[in-house]
Formats: structure tokens, C-alpha cells, sequence
């Protein structure tokens, strides 16, 4: 869903709103109470949900890492599956 930025002519209040597309657009201010509130120009912003593919292929972050090989051979490392 995309983040609106808005701001009010009338008092300057600013703030974001998570909107969908076919949502009306606000124009009366939240803090005030103009109808002076406009859709500010800015960088598109969006809020991924669900489990497609962001979830699956990217939130995990990264993979766990494998324990270095054991030094000596004979499992008494800590790091070592034998122990």
C-alpha cells in the first residue's frame, strides 16, 4: 500500500498517510481543521505485505553460517560436530 505524504496550507502540519490507490485524497486537516490539507510531491513509498515473493526470497535476511572445519581432527574444538 503506498505512503502519502500530506501537508496543511492553512497551520503547516505534515504528516503520512497509508492509503490505497483508490482511496479519495484527504483535504481537511487533521490538526486544524482546513480544508487546506494537499498530497505533497515526493519520493514513492510502499509497504509490502503478504508472503509472495519479498517474504520468501528477502526478509529472512541471511543464511546462517557453517562452523569453520574442525583444526585438529579429533572433535575437540568447540566449533566441531562431535562434541
Amino acid at each position: 500500500m503506498p505512503i502519502y505524504e500530506y501537508r496543511c496550507d492553512s497551520c503547516g502540519f505534515q504528516k503520512e498517510h497509508l492509503q490505497k490507490i483508490s482511496d479519495p485524497l484527504l483535504s481537511v486537516c487533521p490538526e486544524c481543521g482546513q480544508d487546506s490539507y494537499s498530497k505533497l510531491l515526493s519520493a514513492a513509498g510502499f509497504q509490502l505485505k503478504g508472503n509472495g515473493w519479498y517474504a520468501t526470497d528477502f526478509k529472512g535476511g541471511s543464511k546462517p553460517k557453517t562452523p569453520p572445519p574442525c583444526q585438529t581432527g579429533e572433535g575437540s574444538c568447540t566449533s566441531c560436530a562431535a562434541n
